[in-house]
């Protein structure tokens, strides 16, 4: 039963994401969309906005100044940001769906 159970964490290990973007981009986990209106009124799914808050995942090492440094970005996993509608690729992994964007989409974050 013990080599079961292992068998059964090494799947759950695998189905997980592990997504490190290069340069001066970054991996967000948008927000779930509201499911009903200020007013109470449930919304059905084509309706729902997609939200432009997320919770950034992973960041890239940074971005590539004309003398060859890098500058650390401003963001850091955890934080929560707010970003363009129009900026973020989506990416998808089995269920998951995650954002990949520039630094520069981040418009500002959440404290």
């Amino acid at each position: 039963m013990a080599a079961t159970a292992k068998k059964g964490k090494a799947k759950a290990k695998a189905k997980s994401v592990n997504l490190q973007p290069l340069g001066e981009r970054i991996v967000v986990r948008r927000e779930e969309s509201q499911e009903t209106t200020a007013g109470g009124i449930f919304l059905p799914e084509s309706a729902k906005d997609k939200p432009s808050r997320g919770t950034v995942v992973s960041v890239g090492d940074g971005r590539m100044t004309k003398d060859g440094t890098r500058v650390a970005l401003s963001v850091s996993p955890g934080d929560q940001v707010l970003f363009t509608s129009y900026g973020p690729d989506e990416l998808k992994f089995g269920d998951e769906t995650l954002l990949l964007m520039r630094e520069d989409d981040v418009l500002a974050i959440i404290e």
